[in-house]
């Protein structure tokens, strides 16, 4: 499959603090690919070298193979990035905003369709008059996806853009983003709504302290850390339990315990087996199969910045 997004051995420091610490990472083209991390994680200055706001100290990013040092015209006019901040120009108004950037890409007044298109998609027609300082804080975030699209790239790059926003929004965003996906557009999403994830990316990156610590399907994520959570209610003696129990033991909660137990018939049998021989009666069996968010937690646990 071609390859939207090539990142090789980047690295960078900012004076004692290392942002990336030898990031290696393709994303295919056509491909929806999610990045997660705790705050601190080195995101954002992965997004800004490819953006080309920020330079390496060393290795080398291409966006559908152009260098974005060497060729950085080039690349930047494959990548369209909506970033986290609501960034915009109190002077003019909606339509002139995207004008005003689709010149900045030399595109031309033909671009007119397509700005009419992303206004109608976006749900901006009826603001496309409007001043930007008196649009909503949702509103100025629709905004700025229009500006990433409006010179049509090959690679759109979407850093936490429904955090604060409506449910309308995220709603009539991600349906433009399938709509895009099925077009062809390269997404690399960064976002803390792990359900969006989930839900939307085909392939999952999870990064902490600068390196890249998970990087598979969701499914494939989840096969790796094959275990679940056990909660059983008991009655009997179980302020002591088998050894075998006590070793899956995670919390106690009144008269319940929670197990962290392999995805095998034979840990859990011999959980089973190991209560009913110490007299220690089951009263209820829940499972708690681990979720993204688990994963996340587990990878990233007391290592945030």
């Amino acid at each position: 499959m071609p390859v939207a997004v090539s990142i090789k051995q980047l690295h960078k420091q900012f004076g004692d603090l290392t942002a990336l610490n030898g990031i290696d990472l393709e994303i295919n083209e056509g491909e929806i690919f999610g990045l997660l991390g705790p705050n601190g994680a080195g995101k954002s200055t992965l997004i800004s070298i490819m953006a080309g706001l920020c330079r390496a100290d060393s290795g080398q990013v291409t966006i559908m193979g152009r260098d974005v040092v060497k060729q950085a015209t080039a690349s930047r006019r494959m990548l369209g990035v909506v970033p986290q901040e609501l960034l915009f120009d109190p002077f003019f108004k909606v339509r002139e905003v995207l004008e005003i950037q689709a010149g900045y890409f030399g595109v031309d007044q033909k671009n007119r369709a397509w700005i009419d298109e992303l206004l109608e998609s976006l749900g901006l027609a009826d603001k496309a008059n409007s001043n930007m300082r008196a649009l909503s804080g949702g509103m100025k975030r629709r905004v700025l996806i229009a500006q990433a699209l409006v010179h049509k790239p090959r690679v759109l790059v979407l850093d936490e853009p429904t955090a604060g926003v409506d449910v309308d929004l995220r709603q009539s965003l991600w349906s433009f983003v399938e709509r895009l996906h099925n077009d062809g557009t390269t997404v690399l999403l960064t976002t803390h709504y792990l359900e969006e994830a989930e839900a939307l990316c085909e392939r999952i990156g999870i990064m902490n302290h600068g390196e890249l610590v998970a990087l598979d399907s969701r499914a494939g994520l989840m096969k790796r850390y094959s275990h679940y959570q056990l909660k059983l209610r008991l009655k009997g003696a179980t302020e002591s339990l088998p050894s075998v129990v006590g070793e899956a033991l995670q919390r106690r909660e009144a008269d319940s315990i929670w197990l962290q137990v392999a995805d095998d018939d034979q840990h859990l049998d011999a959980i089973l087996t190991a209560l009913k021989l110490a007299d220690i009666q089951i009263l209820s069996l829940h499972t708690h199969e681990q979720t993204l968010e688990d994963l996340f937690l587990e990878l990233t646990a007391g290592k945030a910045a």
